[in-house]
């Protein structure tokens, strides 16, 4: 998904930051970063990894004195990446601290300390928006049938932390909101969801360029209809 957005903003000729864990086995992100007019700074981002947050905001801050818009699209579904979550343990019985952990640090608690350190940034910027990627899961109402422990727990955490975060920052003109995707064909959805990437792209930055302040601390969906919480 990250990649995707990457490509689209590219697209219509914006800047962009794109922090990914590994730059150097990015090829797909290299080659946009060396196309014709493009303008992509590829950063090292392990949103799990605090001093890795900190190190991407200085190399952010030296390329730019603003930010209009932040994307948080980093995500993994079970404590073994994009595996199943049964498959990986996460099943009642079988529940341990290690991986739940894992998944809370990088879903939930990552993104929320990558828009801290970016905030001087996004202060500056012109109608900034702050948008995490979240998910269907991430409801309690809707969890009826019993969602994905780690995951649906990380994406409900992501909803409150973002949704405060809203709170706290709106006075500064900073709108944030929560999308959900949709189920999309990632290597995280897998190749029978429904929804590609670049149509679940397209959709969301529809919604994000049409933000305003009302919008703030919403959660919605990729065509900016509101999700139950």
């Amino acid at each position: 998904m990250g990649l995707e957005f990457v490509r689209q903003l590219v697209a219509r000729g914006d800047r962009v930051f794109a922090a990914c864990r590994r730059p150097g086995e990015a090829r797909d992100l290299a080659a946009l970063a060396r196309a014709p007019r493009a303008r992509v700074d590829v950063v090292a981002l392990d949103v799990g990894e605090p001093s890795s947050i900190a190190e991407c905001a200085r190399v952010v801050a030296a390329g730019t004195d603003r930010l209009d818009l932040l994307v948080n699209a980093a995500g993994v579904y079970s404590g073994r990446g994009s595996a199943d979550p049964e498959s990986a343990g996460e099943r009642l019985g079988r529940l341990d601290m290690a991986p739940a952990v894992a998944v809370l640090r990088t879903n939930a608690v990552g993104p929320l300390l990558v828009a801290q350190a970016l905030l001087g940034l996004l202060r500056h910027g012109r109608k900034p928006r702050v948008v995490s990627l979240s998910s269907g899961y991430g409801s309690v109402s809707a969890n009826t049938s019993g969602f994905p422990y780690y995951y649906a727990a990380s994406k409900a955490a992501l909803n409150m932390s973002m949704r405060s975060f809203a709170a706290d920052t709106a006075s500064a003109g900073i709108t944030t909101v929560l999308l959900d995707p949709g189920w999309v064909r990632t290597d995280m959805g897998g190749p029978h969801a429904p929804v590609s990437a670049p149509d679940s792209v397209a959709a969301m930055l529809a919604v994000i360029d049409g933000l305003e302040a009302r919008h703030n601390g919403a959660f919605l969906d990729r065509h900016g209809r509101p999700k139950p919480w």
